[in-house]
């Protein structure tokens, strides 16, 4: 198959949003655990996270258009604090559930567990195994489809030790840590090795 611009904006809408969301390859499956002012706490299942910086450590996530209640993003601006937490095969389902448009909070509705700590307003989700705690830095206007990249700090690490190595390594595939394609294919993953830092003139070389 070889499609055109023209061609690809004249496919079946589900069918177009299903194959350009699945171009970017695997992502990891990330649950942003938010609360509002009000105490009403919000969880939401997120594709769209990257890595900002290290110094700071910064994160960034990608929210569609605010053109309906996005109340992750929402809660985000008005609280300027939110968690991302990592999720695993145990908690697919419920993770894939808190997409549904629920009128209650996504915790009570999927069962997941809320986890505080004292040193952050927003839950973490318990059942993770790598929990972030971020603070909202900014947030840019993606003007080409109005998309909005916010991007935060990290301040808070809550992390089970046997999944971190002695060079700082964070072994995700230990923690069962799924990897997603579109909106809806989940997978397990299979480390083939580590791999030295690059050098000209220096084949690469297999550390494990």
């Amino acid at each position: 198959m070889q499609l055109s611009s023209s061609d690809i904006l004249k496919l079946e809408q589900r069918f177009r949003t299903n194959l350009i969301n699945c171009l970017s390859g695997f992502k990891t499956p990330h649950l942003i655990g938010t609360k509002s002012k009000l105490g009403i706490t919000n969880l939401g299942l997120f594709t769209q996270v990257m890595h900002v910086g290290a110094n700071p450590p910064l994160m960034g996530v990608l929210f569609r258009p605010h053109s309906v209640p996005r109340h992750t993003l929402e809660n985000i601006l008005e609280t300027k604090e939110y968690t991302i937490n990592l999720v695993h095969k145990a908690m697919m389902e419920q993770a894939h559930w808190t997409s549904a448009r629920w009128e209650k909070s996504e915790f009570e509705a999927t069962g997941l567990t809320e986890h505080y700590s004292s040193n952050h307003f927003a839950p973490f989700v318990a059942e993770s195994k790598i929990k972030i705690g971020l603070e909202f830095k900014e947030q840019h206007l993606i003007t080409a489809n109005k998309t909005i990249l916010v991007i935060g700090e990290i301040k808070e690490l809550i992390i089970e030790e046997e999944l971190i190595t002695s060079d700082g390594f964070l072994n995700i595939e230990a923690a069962n840590t799924l990897a997603m394609t579109g909106l809806d294919s989940y997978h397990d993953t299979n480390s083939i090795n580590r791999l030295a830092y690059a050098k000209p003139d220096i084949p690469p070389k297999r550390l494990d």
